[in-house]
């Protein structure tokens, strides 16, 4: 069993004040830089506040959020009742010397006015431990392996001009677990060998009759034996395979929990270095092997899309830690197209994911050919038609992030959603000029445009069919009334946070 402690704190007070007869509320999640700051700077103030963690709290909680402040981002930020926004209105408050100091006095000598948010009731708190455990149960298949290991046919293979490091012919496997097990033939044995293909623990060294066990010389190798440079190479577990929903989501928990707890105290930089030599990251190390044999083949298109999208940010913070986040545009295309891990069987990159399996097999950007060729086996995994509102989720860039970080895949088109709404919210998603007639988008629109539609026109109404119902969506809606209105494009800001 692998145990290790998620610090998800449902309410928490900080700096009691008994002069302040009110309350300052602040609503975040775990892992959200903005929310650091805006906690930072309240500190920085000298202001007590209440913390709300919504991470703690069901949809309904959530619900009651985004109902009360009309937003899907957080922080959102409470002085009594009234609503200050989230960090950047709490900046322009705060430049605003006169207003901010009148409802600072507000809170201080008055209490919480009856239509002020409610402290969420204990009861209200997910029906789970605060502490998330992360339950194995031992493969029967696991056992095998061990006695594999030690059993003397697993060598290196010379054949023609080429050197096969680590690998077990099959029929040497099928003579070996005969005699081990008792087997009464040779057709038990064979079957045995093609299980541990079935399951995820080992493959055919490629040439040789991929994919198939049969009874001659072709090689084999574990899994865990095979070089390349995955994250979760080299590594083995012992463990049942698990459901892809399942792992994906408790993987991406933990490792958000690392991220939460390496983010300094103004939400500006994330200590990689510091979580690289933590034993939670060793956990977290430890429990990639598991994506082995995870099958990703069986699972619904929305299982599939919480999936990848939970192990794609996942993976995105396991590289940053591992070799650091790139700093150039050809770092950028190494770290993307190298950074990787073993799932299924099969190696995935960040590319892979994006472009091969939630895109769909589209070309990524600035390349001339898919990620997937037709013989690929990875193709069998992708999605049928590509899924646009992943750009959403993939790794928060939103000035604020939406109040969701796990996707689950019994409800992962309306997390989407609620995704898409926080990004097109922030000035950094979606900006609309009424008097100019112009929509200024993020240049991701710009760079999958076939995902949002034929030409610019088509992102425009994308836009606002995803946006949340507010001033902004109206303002839009105005703006793209007109037949000449202009869209155009900003520029993307790739500033990285690592201390």
């Amino acid at each position: 069993m692998l145990d290790t402690e998620l610090h998800f704190k449902p309410t928490v007070l900080i700096m009691s004040n008994s002069e302040f007869k009110g309350q300052i509320l602040i609503y975040s999640i775990v892992g959200c830089p903005f929310c650091m700051r805006a906690k930072q700077t309240l500190q920085d103030l000298e202001l007590p506040y209440l913390d709300v963690n919504l991470d703690s709290y069901g949809e309904k909680v959530r619900k009651e959020v985004r109902e009360r402040t009309g937003r899907s981002t957080v922080p959102q930020i409470f002085f009594n009742a009234r609503h200050v926004g989230g960090f950047d209105d709490l900046q322009a408050l705060i430049a605003d010397k006169d207003n901010f100091n009148q409802l600072i006095d507000e809170v201080r000598n008055n209490e919480a006015p009856p239509d002020a948010p409610n402290i969420p009731d204990a009861n209200e708190m997910k029906q789970e431990k605060s502490d998330l455990e992360f339950t194995c149960e031992l493969d029967e298949y696991a056992v095998l392996i061990r006695e594999l290991k030690t059993s003397g046919i697993i060598k290196d293979h010379r054949k023609g001009l080429s050197t096969y490091k680590n690998t077990f012919q099959a029929r040497e496997f099928v003579d070996w677990i005969v005699k081990a097990k008792s087997f009464e033939d040779r057709s038990t044995g064979i079957v045995s060998g093609q299980d541990l293909i079935d399951r995820g623990f080992a493959s055919t060294v490629k040439g040789f009759h991929d994919g198939r066990f049969e009874d001659n010389d072709s090689l084999l190798r574990l899994l865990e034996h095979d070089e390349n440079t995955a994250l979760n190479s080299g590594l083995s577990s012992e463990c049942e395979a698990r459901p892809a929903s399942d792992l994906g989501e408790d993987m991406r928990k933990l490792i958000l929990s690392l991220y939460n707890e390496y983010l300094s105290s103004d939400g500006k930089r994330v200590n990689y270095k510091g979580i690289a030599a933590s034993s939670q990251f060793q956990t977290y190390t430890r429990m990639t092997a598991q994506l082995y044999r995870v099958d990703v083949k069986s699972a619904s298109r929305e299982e599939k899309i919480a999936f990848f999208i939970n192990i794609y940010n996942a993976l995105v913070i396991h590289g940053y830690v591992s070799s650091g986040p790139p700093k150039n545009l050809w770092q950028r295309y190494k770290f993307f197209n190298y950074v990787s891990y073993i799932i299924g069987g099969q190696l995935y990159s960040l590319n892979d994911i994006e472009n091969g399996i939630l895109r769909a097999n589209r070309k990524p950007l600035g390349s001339l050919s898919r990620p997937f060729s037709k013989s690929d086996p990875r193709l069998q995994v992708a999605l049928d038609q590509p899924e646009p509102l992943i750009h959403f989720a993939l790794v928060c860039g939103a000035k604020s992030c939406p109040p969701i970080k796990t996707y689950s895949g019994k409800d992962v088109m309306n997390e989407l959603q609620l995704a898409a709404e926080a990004f097109l919210e922030g000035s950094d998603g979606c900006q609309v000029i009424v008097d100019k007639k112009e929509v200024k988008c993020s240049q991701i629109f710009k760079w999958y445009r076939e995902d949002f539609g034929r030409n610019d026109k088509d992102v425009a109404v994308f836009i606002s069919k995803h946006m949340g119902e507010s001033e902004k969506k109206k303002s839009l809606l105005q703006v793209i009334g007109h037949k000449d209105y202009k869209v155009s494009y900003m520029k993307y800001n790739w500033g990285i946070n690592s201390q």
